[in-house]
């Protein structure tokens, strides 16, 4: 029954973003939008999701930093659901609250504020006084364990009937990730593992003077309730006053975002894997406040340099040494043959490294790598959808705020300093790269490994749709006198991503809502 409802109440904008394209779904001209019309249902799908419940919400944050993939209004839209998810009833928060401190809140604190400043898929954080300090308290979701379950549940009867009936790597892949979701939102939902990988991410960059990390208070850390120090911050999505005054450099602060990335990911191995503009803060001096370490990944040795030295083989051309990494980093599905493997990876270096000085020749190559790679037996690991999730906030961040951003030109410079570093964390004799090679390993990670998010994105529309998307093959969003609108194809806008490749050249508090 849950499946049916979550279909019934998305199916409608499946059908009103196809009709952008088809006013009669299957021929016909573009449907007319103007902006109102584009702001109207963006608010609307924004509504839907949150009805929909924690699980949709938390989907739904992946794609609200993602500006060059999702237009206005309807990543602003998106936005809302970070941390402005309508809230709970307080005398069921309050409930929460007093079981878990085994005491009445005005017993534990000095001053309890009852509105909450955020208001997350599975958090509520609130304002509060304790022994003379300014803190912030965040208690889970009453009754937010039962219903994340239920919609896991759904979502993966979904998952497997679209899969039964049109079978192909993406939604294979979709899966993956759902599964990997439904294992990290557990681990949300308790607060004493975020208190725990706050203090250990703290510690690693406790020397870091551009990076706050709030304080735990661990006398009141609970299964349920966490207080941290308040840390005052502006959101990444919200950073335009700041900029447009000239007391925050949007293009500093990214630098620091991908060097803080760069070292969770790559040298400590501990890495911040829910990264979204609800979770970076900055404040007027241009200092990072990190938020929310409920998804915290701890990445293998092996695993760190096996990735950087597959890419590193793509950035020499050296295919065997793609394959050989994508077979160390279990990526490549069971049973599929090298030959394929060592065809397809043929195929993306021709277009990573052609000279297609045309533009009808970087298409008719997209077309050859698109009719590929549609069939890729590729299956994307827990990891490397985080480390895809950490891309896309880079991207986002750039697309939104640094003119003519590209992911690689700006990341290389910034890498450069760090080589001494990410090569002693790794540590193996086969990972070597040149300076520059390691800053364009760097760089490629950030800007290539954010399209997986993009092809999950389509790939949830399709299934939502229940099939509904593969069946009317929606083409490339048009529009009409308004903003343009999402893509729903799984095969049509990565078209666009391979010739780009092919052809030349407000304040908030310091702990979010989950």
């Amino acid at each position: 029954m849950r499946a049916l409802v979550i279909v019934l109440r998305l199916l409608p904008f499946c059908f009103s973003f196809r009709r952008d394209a088809r006013r009669w779904l299957l021929w016909g001209a573009p449907a007319l939008r103007d902006a109102a019309f584009h702001q109207r249902r963006a608010d609307r799908l924004a509504l839907a999701i949150a009805g929909l419940g924690p699980t949709f919400v938390k989907l739904a944050q992946v794609f609200a930093s993602r500006a060059d993939l999702i237009p206005e209004p309807y990543v602003s839209a998106l936005g809302t659901l970070l941390d402005s998810v309508p809230g709970a009833p307080f005398p069921a928060v309050e409930r929460l609250l007093v079981e878990s401190l085994g005491a009445p809140l005005a017993s534990v604190f000095e001053r309890f504020d009852r509105t909450p400043l955020a208001s997350g898929s599975l958090g509520l954080v609130y304002r509060a006084r304790y022994q003379g300090e300014e803190v912030v308290v965040k208690a889970l979701r009453p009754g937010v364990e039962r219903l994340v379950e239920r919609d896991v549940a759904a979502a993966r009867q979904i998952a497997s009937f679209v899969y039964r009936r049109w079978p192909n790597p993406h939604l294979r892949n979709f899966r993956t990730a759902l599964e990997a979701f439904a294992r990290g939102v557990h681990e949300e939902m308790d607060f004493r593992l975020e208190a725990e990988h706050g203090r250990d991410i703290g510690a690693s960059l406790a020397g870091d003077p551009r990076v706050v990390i709030p304080r735990v208070y661990p006398a009141l850390t609970r299964q349920r309730v966490l207080v941290m120090e308040y840390v005052e911050g502006v959101r990444m999505d919200a950073i335009g006053p700041l900029v447009a005054s000239g007391q925050v450099d949007p293009a500093a602060v990214l630098r620091t975002v991908i060097q803080l990335y760069v070292r969770m990911m790559l040298m400590d191995g501990l890495f911040h894997a829910d990264p979204h503009p609800g979770n970076l803060l900055v404040q007027r001096n241009g200092r990072l406040v990190l938020l929310d370490f409920g998804m915290v990944v701890r990445v293998a040795r092996h695993t760190r340099s096996g990735l950087i030295r597959t890419v590193l083989a793509g950035i020499r051309k050296d295919a065997d040494g793609v394959v050989d990494g994508l077979y160390a980093l279990d990526l490549v599905d069971a049973g599929a043959q090298r030959a394929e493997i060592d065809r397809l990876v043929g195929v993306l270096l021709a277009i990573g490294y052609s000279d297609a000085s045309t533009q009808e020749a970087a298409r008719a190559l997209a077309e050859e790598v698109m009719a590929t790679l549609y069939d890729w037996p590729i299956t994307l690991t827990g990891e490397m959808v985080y480390f895809a999730r950490a891309a896309a906030l880079v991207e986002g961040i750039g697309a939104r705020w640094v003119p003519a951003f590209n992911s690689i030109a700006f990341a290389s410079p910034v890498v450069m300093g760090m080589r001494r570093e990410v090569l002693t964390a790794l540590s193996e004799a086969d990972v070597r790269p040149e300076p520059e090679e390691l800053a364009a390993v760097l760089g490629a990670l950030a800007g290539h490994a954010a399209r997986v998010v993009s092809i999950m994105g389509r790939d949830l529309a399709a299934l939502l749709g229940g099939g509904l998307a593969a069946l009317l093959r929606p083409t490339s969003p048009a529009t009409a006198g308004g903003a343009p609108t999402p893509a729903a194809s799984s095969r049509e806008l990565p078209r666009a991503d391979v010739a780009r490749l092919a052809a030349p050249s407000p304040e908030t508090s310091g702990v979010a809502a989950a």
